[in-house]
């Protein structure tokens, strides 16, 4: 045990197989326990066992019954899991259709391929990505399980111990491209049920580069998974980058690109490479009492249910027979071929007498098999090391020979300079190899991990920056200097709770600070900013709420719109559904207005809230609240721990800001003005999206304006990119059966989204934190603006500079001989009323001119300078 890598804490960790497999004997029917070898499994089951964690895992075998218990160790069992009683295992059963198509088909079939940078190799299946995420759900759950488990123990432990390691924040540990999406699941109930946790995860194959990962229609859910972790740990850097610049490119998160940090949820997630290794010291025993062997071709089997492998399998039996018939001779044969699993202790025998290993993979996380090489090469003179550049390996293991496994000719010509090489480079290259290896091994790996953590017990912390430093105006340059630019007039389209401030537990609290409402007065006072406030308030309501003069407001998701010269736009309603609201409203608050929920009345509309509701009743209240905001005709919409019923209109923040822009600046406002959007919630997708694709199922009575003179008929499909177009077409048909899919901003605008929870699909363009951050974007507006004029006066002064120079001098001059004095004979008042002041050299003027008078004439040539 005093070798052990130790945790601070108790650590959970969740694969997607258990450490050991389960198998059912056929004569008795009973499952046995089989041991599992592997790196992860001999470095992390001694630090589960020993901080009296747990692990989480599927048992590899469909269990019929889900409350047959779990075998212990066979008494014979040396190997590290054999400490791991089975009370501390939490099985994770899935329907075997279930995880086949989980497995096979998404893992293998979708996943694997493409985090390989194999696009052509891979299928995408809307149904086996449902099995995915349904599993991952599963797995999240019987974490949460063994998390509430252990906060049970824990609690034990310390009424009657005060050193107990168990007392530290306990770690999960989540593992591999199987289990991406489990992260933020675990979170949100560990939350909930207010239980202190850390979350790691590793991804043990590549990340690829973004023109590969964009391919994945569940990029986004991808991403956000993992960086529900506090810690993302890959093998090399060159993952950590690929990973950073998803996370900036596909979300629109603030990254930090030189110390791999990204902000997402309100949080800073740590990027760190961690390279993996091997127990060095085991294989070099094994080596060490290994017996002598011949060299052979082994084919472990792996994935052999999966067709591609299947194929594979095929193929290189067909070369393996092909060479072997043609230079097989009574006394040799070139390959010796075997498919089937070998064990550590003989596998250890084959890499310490082979005079060359070949590890020449297309595209590989990491190939420990190159590693374990190096630790069994114990005699003399020793074997070479021959690796693939695409390998994670390759990266690090510099002394081995690189190997293209795409240029065959060169693949020979490695092999054969390694096959020739002198003993004295093999000797050095090894050496060099196998010292870094011994000190790099699979407990400093574990090591590193914990030290990212926060949780070894030396006390060791990350050396490199752990939390993104604040949002600063020079963040915004990249983004907005050049699509602002200085010609343009802008428009702010804000919204107000969550994003101009802060959020409150009651609306009336949630108070715009001063120095935002400041900055958004002097902003109003630039004559080319426009200004709107677009929110789900009541009009009235968020007027009073900003109190500033001279720009438009909407409420009510843009409902109504309060213009600056005191002119209203008002959405019609059906008549019926203006009785509708006050029958909801009493219905609302008769049935489901309960512990802490209550209904706010916004005229047109009503949210209930239940930010206050205890968490365990929220499930079944919202359920049945928004089946009572359905059944009264509404259409029910998610927001901040409310719902809002909202009628049945074709109008949504995105036609509203649409039509406020066109008032304001014309039917061509897409070619005058540069437009800043900034919201937090699902309401302002609306307006952030982009979807020009519209279908009429019915026309009525579509006579008049710009559409009556372009669009006749009364049944027909429009694919239109004006989007004034379509604004008026809804104006003007809002009771006719037409369907107008999101007219949106997206294309036309930046657009920032505040997101501040764990999971938030978003179509804007870039993330901000909190309220804050909307501040300092505000501030760089103005900074921007204040540089633009003082840019506009400098070219002006610059300009009259530039004139003055094509003008002429006239000097008149008079001598007086007797005066003995340098001052002018004929004072002439003129000199003293002139602005201009002209000295021909440095030196004090001649005694003899006694009067300058200036004269400036304009040349020809000053109208176009």
């Amino acid at each position: 045990m005093a070798d052990i890598v130790a945790s601070t804490g108790s650590m959970i960790v969740v694969s997607n197989r258990l450490p050991f497999v389960l198998k059912r004997d056929p004569n008795t029917g009973d499952l046995e326990r089989k041991a599992s070898a592997g790196g992860l499994v001999t470095a992390v089951a001694p630090v589960v066992i020993q901080s009296h964690g747990l692990w989480v895992g599927w048992p590899g075998i469909h269990l019929e019954d889900e409350n047959e218990p779990i075998p212990e160790s066979l008494p014979s069992d040396t190997t590290p899991t054999a400490g791991l009683k089975s009370e501390k295992v939490v099985a994770v059963l899935v329907d075997a259709d279930l995880f086949d198509s989980y497995y096979n088909g998404c893992c293998n079939g979708t996943l694997w391929p493409l985090f390989h940078s194999m696009p052509d190799r891979a299928n995408f299946s809307s149904e086996t990505w449902r099995a995915y995420v349904k599993v991952n759900q599963s797995f999240a759950e019987k974490t949460m399980e063994a998390l509430i488990r252990l906060n049970k123990d824990t609690t034990v432990e310390d009424s009657s111990s005060q050193t107990s390691n168990s007392t530290q924040c306990p770690l999960v540990w989540i593992h591999d491209y199987h289990l991406t999406l489990a992260a933020n699941w675990v979170r949100q109930s560990a939350e909930d049920a207010n239980i202190k946790y850390k979350l790691g995860f590793f991804l043990h194959i590549p990340f690829p580069p973004w023109d590969i990962f964009r391919l994945i229609p569940w990029s986004d859910d991808i991403l956000q998974g993992m960086l529900g972790c506090d810690v993302v740990g890959f093998h090399i850097d060159d993952y950590c980058v690929n990973f950073v610049d998803c996370c900036q490119r596909r979300l629109g998160c603030r990254v930090d690109r030189k110390n791999l940090l990204v902000e997402h949820g309100g949080r800073t997630v740590r990027v760190r490479a961690l390279p993996i290794g091997i127990p060095f010291k085991r294989f070099v025993t094994l080596a060490e009492n290994a017996p002598k062997v011949t060299l052979l071709q082994i084919a472990v089997p792996s994935r052999t249910d999966v067709k591609e492998y299947q194929d594979l399998k095929e193929e290189l039996d067909q070369m393996v027979g092909k060479i072997n018939g043609r230079f097989t001779t009574p006394n040799w044969s070139p390959i010796r071929y075997i498919y089937g699993c070998v064990g550590q202790d003989q596998l250890a025998a084959f890499y310490r007498d082979a005079a060359v290993c070949l590890v020449t993979p297309l595209r590989d996380g990491m190939n420990l098999v190159a590693k374990e090489f190096v630790a069994c090469q114990i005699n003399q003179p020793p074997g070479v090391l021959i690796v693939s550049p695409f390998a994670g390996a390759g990266e690090m293991m510099h002394e081995a020979l690189l190997c293209n496994p795409y240029e065959t000719e060169e693949a020979s010509e490695v092999i054969h300079r390694a096959l020739k090489m002198p003993e004295d480079e093999r000797t050095l290259r090894m050496n060099y190899l196998r010292r870094r290896e011994k000190q790099n091994d699979v407990d400093q790996w574990l090591r590193r991990f914990l030290k990212a953590m926060g949780s070894t017990v030396e006390g060791l912390e990350d050396t490199m920056p752990t939390v993104m430093q604040p949002v600063t105006l020079d963040d915004f340059n990249d983004y907005l200097e050049k699509y602002v630019g200085n010609k343009h007039k802008l428009a702010l389209l804000l919204d107000y709770d969550g994003t101009l401030a802060p959020l409150a537990h009651h609306p009336d609290l949630a108070v715009i600070p001063p120095e935002t409402k400041n900055i958004l007065e002097r902003l109003a006072n630039f004559p080319d900013v426009y200004i709107a406030i677009i929110s789900g308030r009541n009009v009235n309501n968020v007027k009073e709420m900003v109190g500033i003069e001279g720009i438009t407001y909407a409420g009510n998701h843009g409902l109504e719109i309060l213009h600056p010269d005191g002119s209203k736009f008002v959405h019609p309603m059906p008549v019926e559904y203006e009785n509708n609201v006050k029958t909801l409203l009493k219905d609302l608050q008769d049935k489901v207005c309960k512990q802490g929920a209550w209904v706010e009345n916004k005229g047109a509309l009503l949210t209930f809230h239940y930010r206050e509701t205890p968490v365990n009743i929220r499930p079944d209240m919202v359920t049945e609240a928004k089946k009572m905001i359905k059944d009264a005709g509404f259409i029910a919409g998610q927001a901040h721990c409310a719902i809002e019923a909202k009628p049945p209109v074709e109008w949504d923040k995105g036609r509203a800001s649409l039509y406020i822009l066109r008032t304001q600046f014309g039917v061509d406002w897409s070619e005058r003005i540069r437009i800043i959007y900034v919201g937090d919630d699902t309401t302002d997708e609306d307006a952030m999206q982009l979807q020009y694709n519209y279908c009429i199922s019915e026309y009525i009575g579509l006579t008049t304006g710009t559409l009556g003179q372009q669009m006749n008929g009364h049944h027909f499909d429009i694919n239109h990119n004006d989007p004034d177009i379509l604004v008026e077409l809804h104006a003007q048909t809002y009771n006719s059966d037409i369907v107008l899919e999101s007219i949106a901003l997206k294309g036309m605008a930046a657009t920032f989204r505040v997101a501040a929870s764990h999971i938030v699909r978003t179509v804007a363009e870039r993330r901000l934190p909190n309220t804050d951050a909307v501040l300092t974007l505000l501030k760089w507006v103005e900074r921007h603006l204040h540089r633009k004029d003082l840019k506009q006066d400098s070219s002006s002064t610059l300009s009259f500079k530039h004139r003055s120079r094509h003008g002429s001098l006239m000097v008149e001059m008079s001598y007086d001989p007797d005066s003995g004095s340098n001052t002018p004979t004929s004072p002439d008042t003129s000199l003293q009323d002139a602005k201009t002041q002209t000295s021909t050299s440095a030196n004090p003027p001649h005694p003899e001119i006694h009067h300058v008078k200036t004269q400036t004439k304009s040349g020809s040539n000053d109208d176009t300078n």
